[in-house]
Parts: C-alpha cells; sequence; structure tokens
C-alpha cells in the first residue's frame, strides 16, 4: 500500500452561513484532506499539533480511517487552533471573525520514521517555512504537492517561492494565482508559476471546476451543479485529498493520470460543501462516491459530429 504524508491544521471551525451557524466543530486542512484521502486505498499519516482540549472521539474518527497519528503532537495544557468565518449571501464571499494560532504559534514538524519515504507528500495551507522543514525530513518522494494562500505572498514572499522551487505540484485559487504571477490570464499564470520550478500547477475556480496544467497543455474539470451549496469550508482542502489520495493509490503521476485526479478530487469537494465543516465527509460512503462519478462522466462526455 503507498504512503502518503499530509501536513497541515487539524483545528476546531465555527462557520456561519445564511443557512445557520456551528460552535466549535472539527475543521482543518489536513482533517479535510484526511477524510478525502480515505476514500482510496493508501495508507496515510497526518503531521499536525493539537492542544489537550481536543476531543479523544475526534482522533479516534481519524484513526478510524487507516490515518496515523503518530506525528500528530498532543500539546499538554495548550489549546487548539480555532477560526471563525462568516459566509455572505453568494457564498464566495467570507469574512473571518476569530483567529486563535494557540499550539500552532510554534508548530515544529516531526515526520515520523515510517513516513520518511512516503511515495506522494501534500503540503497544507501553512508558513512556508514549516513546509520546507517536512521536506528537509524526507527522503525524496515520487511527487510533493504544495498549497498555499495570499496570507504568505502578502508576508512571506521570499520563503514562499523557495519551498515552491522545491515542489512538484502547487495547488492554489485563480485569485491567488493571479497574485503570485502577477497574470491576469490564468494561461500565463500558470506558465509563470511552473518558472518558478512545479512542474504542475492547479488552479481552483470554486463552483466554475479546476485547471491543471503543464508544459502547455491544459485540462479542465467542472464542478458538479449542486441543488443547494451549504458550507464552502475546506472544499479546496477536500480537493487536495482527493487529488493525492487517488495519485497515491494508483503510483502514476502522469499527466494524464492527473487528469483523473482532478475530476477525483472535484467529486469529494461536492460532497464537502453539503453541510457544515467535515460533517459530510465524516458520513461519507465508498457508493455515494462512485455514484457521483458518473454524473461527472456525463457532465462532460460527448460526441463530435463533423458537419
Amino acid at each position: 500500500m503507498n504512503k502518503l504524508l499530509i501536513v497541515g491544521t487539524v483545528a476546531f471551525d465555527a462557520i456561519e452561513t445564511p443557512f445557520g451557524k456551528t460552535d466549535k466543530i472539527l475543521g482543518g486542512a489536513a482533517t479535510y484532506i484526511g477524510l478525502s484521502a480515505s476514500q482510496f486505498d493508501v495508507e496515510s499519516a497526518i503531521v499536525s499539533v493539537v492542544g489537550e482540549d481536543f476531543p479523544q472521539e475526534y482522533l479516534e474518527l481519524l484513526k478510524s480511517r487507516n490515518i496515523d497519528l503518530s506525528g500528530t503532537e498532543i500539546v499538554k495544557g495548550g489549546k487548539t487552533f480555532f477560526w471563525s468565518g462568516k459566509y455572505y449571501n453568494d457564498l464566495n464571499t467570507r469574512e473571518t471573525l476569530d483567529t486563535q494560532l494557540n499550539v500552532l504559534a510554534d508548530f515544529e514538524p516531526v515526520v515520523p520514521e515510517d513516513f520518511k519515504s512516503p511515495d506522494i507528500v501534500m503540503l497544507g495551507n501553512l508558513h512556508p517555512l514549516v513546509q520546507k522543514s517536512v521536506l528537509d525530513q524526507l527522503k525524496r518522494p515520487k511527487l510533493v504537492v504544495l498549497d498555499t494562500m495570499n496570507f504568505w505572498m502578502d508576508n512571506t514572499w521570499d520563503q514562499l517561492v523557495e519551498v515552491i522551487g522545491q515542489v512538484d505540484v502547487v495547488t492554489i485559487n485563480d485569485e491567488e494565482a493571479r497574485q503570485l504571477s502577477k497574470e491576469h490570464s490564468l494561461i500565463k499564470a500558470a506558465a509563470k508559476i511552473e518558472e518558478m520550478g512545479p512542474k504542475y500547477v492547479v488552479i481552483k475556480k470554486g463552483e466554475h471546476g479546476a485547471m491543471l496544467f503543464h508544459g502547455g497543455k491544459v485540462f479542465f474539470a467542472p464542478a458538479l451543479p449542486l441543488d443547494e451549496v451549504f458550507d464552502p469550508t475546506g472544499a479546496g482542502d477536500t480537493f487536495a485529498g482527493g487529488f493525492t489520495g487517488y495519485l497515491a493509490q494508483t503510483g502514476d503521476i502522469s499527466f494524464e493520470n492527473m487528469k483523473n485526479a482532478v475530476v477525483y478530487g472535484s467529486n469529494l469537494a461536492s460532497f464537502c460543501v453539503e453541510k457544515f465543516g467535515t460533517e459530510r465527509m465524516q458520513e461519507l460512503t465508498s457508493k455515494e462516491v462512485q455514484q457521483r462519478l458518473y454524473g461527472f462522466k456525463a457532465l462532460t462526455q460527448f460526441d463530435i459530429k463533423l458537419t
């Protein structure tokens, strides 16, 4: 069984959307990635940190999905990272209400011995120096995927550019791609990002799908139209978990197989938005995943009839 190493936050979220609000619930980038990747036949591990306030039942939930937590530190007396946010009517506009770094402020990742030679590495959205620290502990994996955001572009540009030069795939949204590349056209933006070092660039466009770029080649996967989007929190991380989980299971990191990985990632992200936080991903079955894949196929398949 191939190994997937996940680095990112395991956290508490409090979310408000036009459809309701929650108190503290299970969240964090690594949590979404791990739950999504658990839909595949892979052995995964999460490198993260939580406080003593983190419920044992959440740890058991992750372990039950074949996720190794030996690299997840529990800080005695510490409090777990907490984020609170509010979404407005279009669900594309989000306001951060509160961010409490807590134990994450002093996070120094330690990769378990059993995962120092993983097949795939998914570096979740964290400080670039934390991402680089993980890479420095590894023997060269088959593929390293990095997610980042505009905050790190604004505040840690040099460190971010350095770590981007050491990875194979960058996944970011369209706004972040434009900021990172200083190009408005996404095709030009992807080319500029590839010049920084990565061989592949995935640009996520939310409800408008995702694009994969490699050496002048482009693949686009639409998002599945849904009757209702309840909460978009974690959809991008869920996509990343599906993308890397599929690649780890198949062991094929070619551009052609990455096309499939983009579709699998988009498929899983479509479930994430149906309930608050990680609730939908916790109950998701493989049968539901397979059935919805046929919806994606029907959405894009057609015959070309020449006239």
